[in-house]
């Protein structure tokens, strides 16, 4: 019973390799489809080609060519199932392609007739008309059965990918399809030749082979002699969780070469003990039946003797097939010789022929009919076809008188070399008065002594009179140059260059290739002149016997040419004419080859680095000129005379005369209003005084901001002998803090009203300055404070001066008179603070996204100028119209170290302290990032409540935040790493902001 049983399962295994044979003999039968790779995804996927739709492809570039360039560009959103045309960076040309991601004005598409991707702006995307919304010409291929062995973001399946890409980029494959998957992909088997392009990456490991079937990536040869063993339809004990639910492993029909078919059947005994499992294979080794083992050999035997006969028989047809093509092939080779060697023969014989009928011509001359007619025909022949050279000639004369690269480049040279403008000598002594009056301006600057002063003005004034003469000098001079018709005139020059040479490099090149050039086309055309010369001087010989004779043919005239003058020398100029005319076409003058294109192209970059170096000079003169001659304006008003702070002085006076006015008439109405009478038209009429005086005050102290400015200037620039003649005017310290410092306010001076509700850690008081509605904000200061208010607000101010929307404006800084307070000015604004703002009516997500960009602009620029907040927190961040978020100021009288400790630095039950400054580090602008990023926590979810800073990332996961979100936080809420703000400025949660 097992012999009967085991016989029948080897007569399977041998009906099954049988199949196989035949389904490979039938898979090498099929049609193979030629196709061009466009491009390589990976080391399994490439875009291709059809090799028949290149005409079409062609075309295609054509049209889009002519089309694209006037086309109309794409306005607001485009449809994804919609065809455009884009221009590739990579060679400027235009192609088709589909949109498929758009990110404010730029545009992520794939190009659908060669597969590749890129990012283009909307001035390179265009509209297509109906005729080009076809279907794509290349197509997603991937290889059969075959799996990536990598991730994407590992080096292996870089190298996979550039593996595959220097194998077939570019190159033509046979692909033999075997089926298309849902997105369009088409699964095939690729050959380059003889080269199995699948088996080629498999080789060096790049990908995995997946047949169906299979829980593990194995060659195909393997996964066959899985499926051909003995008891391949019976279910192995323990194999029933591997191969679902039936138990059975699906049989597979791989295509293979015969070589392969003939290797496996050799070693089917090794591939069936591999499959037996266990204990039937003891249930083998204990029967030891002689008989089953005589009729597999047998079967064995059979079956490889069959396929060897097989692959026998075919390759005796292919030799076959090759010894006739041979045998036809020297046919043809001795047929040619044959053809060869009797055009040989009747040339000779028409050679012979020729002379015995010159010989015959001169021994019986006008004789024979035969000859007559067979010289006219030669005579005619040969005029026919110098004729059509001379018209030839005629033609390239005509079309060369066009501009060549050689003509323009030549063109040019002159104009560049022989025009050129040149610094002219005033520049040096102007130059050497500057360095004068620098020397003599910086002396007065390092003036300490008001005993000095005077000797050192009289010499400064000595040389700015110097180079205000100098000055005269050369703006005479350079305002005659015409720089701008140079300018003009090298633009087009330059543009001409390029229009023929395209761009050139400008690196440093040595003048004698010019000369070079020169001389090259020097002899070129001396060349090209000698040849045309003896092709007309051969012509007009030729012509002037054409006149002769027919001077000897006309009857009517009488005529001074002899018969023999007429037969004379003909033969020789029509060699001669033939022979220089076939020269001159021969002479191609108007293509140049490598040499001498490498010849112009060096010639050319010589003269655009001419022309730069001229561009840059002539800029620099008009430079030059355009700063003196404002210097020479400037100083005009000043030639006789020194500019003077007397205009500021007395603004003071009537500053002080007016505080005292107010003071004197508060302390009136106070009086009023404690008398037991009280006089409300007399109070009333008081407040109103005092109102009008504040307002004058107030008009005053801007007029001495003015003049402050004013002079500020003059000593920045070319009159710092004001600080030491003028000390009364406190310059000095309206320099230092940039402006902010206002000595003539104080306090009592306003009509301000107490915010108590904002006044727990200092006070603040609202009231009006300059018609604007300002808030106070009070600080104690000592002598160490307030030095560092001052240089801290300073430094503020001048950052936010850079970027005025970003950061809250400073209005103004004094010093109380009868108290030990320091007071900042900065603007009211009625939304009050973030913290207020989500309190009463919180912000949406896309307000949230707005706010918070703004506090980012304000924090890129803070940290721009070099400066760390270390107080950003809810009630320092201010919201204009829930559209818009500011970083306000600080607290300029503490340190960043104290400022960043503060009990203030939490949102909600978030704390905005980075860990790294619970380690003692000093603060830093990533301390900034941190505390933005616990404020965008806190906006997404406040009611969160854990640690959000540990080793491991913060701890997201159990929230409900935006993928955006949380990818961002995650890159903020770090221990290191943690993003700048440009760098979030730059992530995808605002970049997707809408505009």
């Amino acid at each position: 019973m097992f012999t009967s049983t085991l016989l029948h399962c080897t007569l399977t295994w041998a009906g099954e390799a049988r199949d196989f044979m035949e389904q490979s003999r039938e898979a090498n039968s099929e049609t193979m489809e030629l196709v061009l790779v466009t491009h390589v995804v990976d080391a399994i996927t490439f875009w291709a080609q059809n090799v028949t739709e290149d005409r079409a492809c062609e075309k295609m570039d054509t049209v889009l060519a002519e089309q694209c360039p006037t086309a109309q560009r794409v306005k607001g959103k485009p449809s994804p199932h919609k065809v455009y045309g884009a221009c590739y960076s990579g060679d400027r040309c235009w192609y088709r392609c589909k949109v498929q991601k758009q990110i404010d004005d730029t545009f992520h598409v794939a190009y659908i007739d060669y597969g590749n991707e890129e990012v283009v702006g909307r001035s390179d995307l265009v509209e297509l008309p109906e005729d080009l919304q076809s279907a794509a010409l290349a197509k997603r291929y991937k290889f059969w059965g075959f799996h990536l062995a990598s991730e994407q973001d590992s080096p292996h399946y870089s190298q996979g990918k550039s593996f595959l890409q220097n194998l077939i980029y570019g190159k033509k494959l046979r692909i033999n399809m075997k089926s298309e998957c849902f997105d369009g992909t088409v699964l095939v088997k690729a050959f380059q030749g003889n080269l199995d392009i699948g088996e080629e990456v498999l080789k060096f490991k790049f990908a995995t082979v997946t047949l169906p079937g299979n829980r593990e990536s194995q060659s195909p040869a393997k996964a066959l002699q899985k499926q051909t063993g003995l008891w391949s339809s019976r279910r192995p004990q323990g194999d029933c969780d591997s191969t679902g639910s039936s138990g059975y492993m699906p049989k597979l029909r791989p295509v293979f070469k015969k070589p392969q078919v003939l290797k496996e059947q050799s070693t089917s005994k090794t591939v069936m003990a591999s499959n037996v499992p266990e204990t039937e294979r003891e249930l083998v080794n204990e029967s030891q039946q002689p008989n089953a083992e005589m009729v597999i050999q047998q079967l064995c035997s059979q079956v490889t003797e069959q396929m060897l006969s097989e692959a026998k028989s075919e390759l005796q047809r292919a030799r076959e097939e090759v010894e006739e093509k041979i045998k036809g092939i020297n046919n043809l080779e001795k047929e040619k010789s044959d053809l060869q060697n009797h055009a040989d023969h009747l040339q000779q014989q028409l050679k012979e022929a020729r002379l015995e009928l010159q010989k015959a011509s001169e021994v019986c001359p006008g004789k024979d009919e035969c000859v007559e007619v067979n010289m006219e025909s030669t005579v005619c022949e040969r005029f026919s076809r110098l004729a059509e050279k001379v018209e030839a000639v005629r033609r390239n004369r005509e079309s060369n008188k066009c501009t060549t690269a050689e003509e323009c480049l030549s063109e040019s040279i002159p104009v560049v070399v022989n025009n050129r403008i040149v610094m002219p000598l005033t520049s040096e002594t102007l130059e050497m008065a500057w360095d004068d009056y620098r020397q003599a301006l910086k002396q007065l600057k390092e003036c300490q002594s008001k005993g000095e002063l005077e000797d050192l003005v009289n010499s400064r004034n000595r040389a700015r009179s110097v180079l205000l003469t100098a000055i005269d000098d050369f703006l005479l001079v350079v305002g005659n140059l015409p720089i701008t018709d140079r300018l003009n005139t090298l633009k087009d020059v330059t543009s001409s260059l390029m229009a023929v040479f395209g761009s050139v490099s400008t690196d440093d090149v040595q003048d004698q290739f010019l000369e070079q050039f020169c001389e090259w086309r020097t002899q070129k055309h001396h060349n090209f002149r000698n040849v045309r010369q003896a092709t007309d001087k051969a012509l007009c010989a030729l012509s002037d016997w054409a006149a002769n004779t027919s001077k000897f043919f006309c009857l009517t005239e009488e005529t001074a040419v002899t018969l023999e003058a007429v037969g004379a020398g003909v033969d020789e100029l029509l060699k001669q004419a033939e022979s220089d005319v076939c020269e001159e076409l021969n002479n191609k003058f108007f293509e140049q080859n490598p040499e001498d294109m490498k010849i112009m192209s060096t010639a050319c970059r010589i003269v655009m680095q001419r022309i730069q170096k001229e561009e840059h000079l002539l800029c620099g003169l008009r430079e030059m000129y355009e700063d003196n001659k404002k210097f020479k304006e400037d100083m005009v008003q000043w030639q006789n005379s020194s500019p003077k702070a007397d205009e500021l002085l007395h603004i003071k006076k009537r500053i002080k005369n007016l505080r005292s006015q107010l003071r004197w008439k508060l302390v009136e109405v106070g009086c009023l209003e404690e008398a037991d009478d009280l006089d409300l038209p007399e109070i009333l009429r008081k407040k109103e005084e005092i109102a009008e005086t504040r307002n004058a005050l107030f008009q005053q102290i801007r007029h001495e901001k003015e003049q402050y400015v004013k002079l500020c200037e003059l000593v920045k620039g070319n009159f710092p002998e004001l600080l030491l003649l003028y000390p009364e005017a406190d310059i000095s310290s309206y320099l230092l803090s940039e402006g902010l410092l206002m000595k003539n306010l104080d306090r009592d001076i306003f009509d301000a009203e107490p915010m108590r509700e904002l006044s727990g850690r200092r006070p603040l008081v609202c009231t009006e300055f300059q018609c604007q509605k300002v808030v106070l904000k009070g600080y104690s200061v000592d002598e160490e404070s307030e030095v560092r208010m001052i240089k801290q607000a300073a430094q503020y101010h001048k950052a936010q001066t850079q970027h005025p929307s970003t950061a809250m404006p400073l209005l103004g800084l004094f010093f109380g008179k009868s108290d030990p307070l320091a007071y900042i000015m900065v603007p009211y604004y009625s939304n009050g603070s973030l913290k207020a703002l989500q309190k009463l009516s919180p912000l949406t997500p896309s307000e949230i996204r707005r706010v918070m960009r703004g506090v980012l602009l304000g924090l890129r620029s803070l940290h721009e100028s070099c400066i760390t907040h270390a107080s950003l927190n809810a009630n320092n961040v201010f919201v204009l119209n829930r559209e818009q978020g500011i970083v306000g100021d600080f607290d300029f009288t503490k340190t960043p170290e104290q400022r960043a400790l503060d009990c203030g630095m939490v949102a909600g039950s978030i704390s905005l302290v980075a860990p790294e400054l619970r380690q003692s580090e000093p603060p830093s602008p990533a301390m900034d990032m941190y505390a933005f990023g616990g404020l965008m926590l806190w906006l997404h979810a406040p009611d969160c409540t854990g640690d959000v800073d540990n080793e491991h990332g913060p701890g997201l996961s159990g929230l409900q935040l935006d993928v955006k979100v949380q990818t961002l936080l995650s890159k903020l809420l770090v221990c290191s790493g943690r993003l700048s703000a440009a760098e979030a400025l730059c992530d995808d949660y605002f970049l997707s902001l809408e505009n």
